[in-house]
């Protein structure tokens, strides 16, 4: 028998739409082999497609389209499209990305290692992924003049950006006024301010120094004496150091030219630093008001180490015979030599002048208490003005009483000196041991108060001492020319020593700039 079987079915004229459906649904039933069957039948365990291509009217459809392909066939295909897929929409892993930073770093740390920079310390900062990135940063230090040693010295300044940190902090200071001839300094000191915010760190802590009466133009010239001051906090140190100087009596007004002086007062801490100073200087028998004008008048003395420093040299003031009575006299009068190595001093210059005019190490010390300032003195200069007086006609002996009486006569001009004796010789015609009796007479101003006094004194024919005639007030001298008679006392009275109620009068400037004299040394 035959069998017929419908290779194709014609549709009528209809639109198709593409798609792909079982070729059973548009095949008739036809028979097929127990083979096909099985064929088939396989195909279908195995979720085969069959594709049938539709298209318009006026074309068949073939059953020939049915495509029995192998699962091997398939699985390949199947591969393909995965991979293709993927490669479409591909992420590195985490994996990945952390192996990438640590390759990127590597090759950082290996340029930092080879131009000297040991990046130990960079361990979990933030750095360029590049080598070359780095590059541009080290050179822009180095431009500004830091060297390799300053940066390992604060490795963190590489995680700084150029454009981000580095540039708009130094726009920064440049229009505040700090000199650029001062950069390298300034971060050599505080590198950190490189990772500053301007708005947020910056322009607050400058406005807090306005706000303490520092003058604007000083300003630039506090944060180049003292950088570390962008680093504090407001409401920390700064404040409590101001308020604890207003309180010991630091006058408000003086506040802006103390800090101006010397800014590192605001980083000093209250109860280890300044109150024990304080309380020590009163300790010695110096009122806490003449503490505070000392302060007002060298604020730099805050920073002399009690321990390291201060209390040694007050043990060697005493060890070289200055009187226990009279270290607040000592000191009043000249606060630096707290801050000396003052030992030293003190046994080159009281050898230099036992040499020079026998002066006993008793006699060195009275010299000290009426001017401490002699520690100071150079030799050179000293030798003039002890030839100059025995070139006057004063002998050794006149000599070695008059400076333990007035050790001014080492320091003072000698121009002016001459001036004085030339008057004291021609003009008031007195012998010399009136000058060894009052040395001081050369610490008066010859125009103002020589001249005229002796004037009134010739002029009343009266007959008096140096002393009784120099050493008093204006006022006091005036009262002088009214008495009938002079008084023994009076005539015997020798120069007053130290007054510290004078020290505890109200100091003032009138100073526009505390930095006046630095003003042409600018960029």
């Amino acid at each position: 028998m035959n069998v017929i079987c419908y290779s194709a079915v014609t549709k009528p004229n209809f639109l198709l739409v593409h798609c792909e459906l079982s070729a059973l649904a548009f095949c008739r039933p036809q028979l097929i082999s127990a083979s096909n069957l099985c064929i088939l039948h396989h195909y279908e365990k195995n979720s085969s497609i069959m594709r049938l291509r539709c298209s318009a009217a006026g074309r068949t459809l073939s059953s020939r389209a049915v495509d029995f392909k192998s699962p091997k066939s398939k699985t390949v295909n199947g591969s393909q499209r995965q991979k293709s897929a993927a490669s479409l929409y591909t992420h590195p892993s985490l994996l990945e990305m952390k192996n990438e930073r640590a390759a990127n770093r590597a090759r950082v740390y290996e340029f930092l290692r080879g131009i000297g920079i040991i990046p130990d310390e960079l361990d979990g900062l933030e750095l360029p992924v590049s080598a070359e990135v780095m590059r541009e940063r080290v050179d822009f230090l180095h431009q500004l003049g830091l060297t390799i040693e300053d940066i390992n010295n604060y490795p963190l300044v590489l995680g700084c950006s150029v454009k981000k940190n580095m540039i708009p902090v130094l726009d920064y200071l440049g229009k505040l006024g700090v000199r650029k001839s001062t950069f390298t300094e300034f971060l050599r000191r505080y590198p950190q301010v490189l990772h500053a915010s301007v708005v947020v760190d910056l322009a607050p802590v400058v406005k807090y120094l306005q706000g303490m009466d520092i003058k604007p133009n000083d300003i630039p010239r506090v944060l180049e004496k003292y950088p570390e001051v962008l680093g504090f906090k407001l409401e920390g140190t700064m404040s409590t150091s101001v308020a604890y100087l207003v309180g010991i009596g630091v006058a408000r007004r003086e506040i802006g030219g103390v800090l101006t002086r010397y800014p590192e007062i605001l980083g000093m801490r209250v109860g280890r630093v300044i109150k024990p100073f304080v309380e020590y200087l009163e300790s010695l028998g110096i009122p806490i008001l003449a503490v505070a004008r000392l302060i007002e008048k060298d604020p730099h003395i805050l920073g002399f180490g009690l321990e390291d420093r201060v209390k040694p040299n007050v043990q060697s003031l005493l060890q070289f015979n200055v009187r226990q009575t009279s270290l607040a006299s000592v000191i009043a009068q000249y606060p630096a030599i707290l801050g000396m190595n003052l030992e030293e001093k003190l046994q080159t210059q009281q050898s230099f002048l036992n040499s020079l005019l026998d002066i006993s190490s008793e006699d060195f010390g009275r010299v000290v208490e009426k001017m401490p300032q002699a520690v100071s003195l150079n030799n050179s200069p000293t030798r003039k003005h002890v030839d100059f007086l025995k070139a006057c006609g004063f002998s050794s002996e006149q000599l070695k009483k008059m400076v333990v009486g007035c050790p001014q006569l080492l320091a003072l001009n000698i121009d002016i000196m001459k001036q004085s004796f030339d008057y004291f010789k021609t003009k008031m015609e007195r012998p010399l041991e009136d000058l060894v009796d009052f040395p001081a007479f050369f610490t008066y101003s010859l125009e103002s108060t020589i001249k005229p006094r002796h004037r009134r004194i010739a002029a009343k024919g009266l007959k008096c001492s140096l002393a009784w005639m120099l050493n008093c007030s204006d006022a006091k001298f005036k009262d002088r020319m009214h008495y009938d008679s002079i008084d023994m006392e009076e005539m015997e009275s020798s120069p007053s020593s130290f007054d510290m109620n004078s020290l505890m009068q109200p100091r003032s400037y009138d100073s526009e700039s505390e930095y006046d004299e630095d003003d042409s040394d600018t960029d």
